[in-house]
């Protein structure tokens, strides 16, 4: 359960993340745009590991730490679909 819990907890802001990167890049914002959630993501993924670290210590705060390593998974796919260019195919 120790991995479960934040693994699971994780979901959620995760697929939130993905799914407004995806949509920013299926609408054709610029890349400041598109990468705005993952980096969002990554703030408070820092400032989760930082209160369990600082704050909680010991094993609940082991938790903590969990659930931003899995957001931090999230934040590298959201990165990797924000900076994959579009590939324009018509021809002019």
């Amino acid at each position: 359960m120790m991995l479960y819990g934040p693994f699971l907890m994780s979901l959620l802001p995760g697929l939130i993340v993905l799914t407004l990167t995806w949509w920013f890049s299926k609408k054709g914002f610029s890349r400041f745009i598109r990468m705005l959630p993952g980096c969002f993501l990554t703030i408070v993924a820092a400032i989760l590991f930082y209160h369990g670290y600082v704050n909680v210590r010991g094993f609940e705060g082991a938790a903590y730490g969990i659930l931003s390593f899995f957001l931090l998974i999230f934040v590298i796919i959201s990165f990797a679909i924000g900076v994959k260019m579009k590939v324009n195919t018509e021809n002019h």
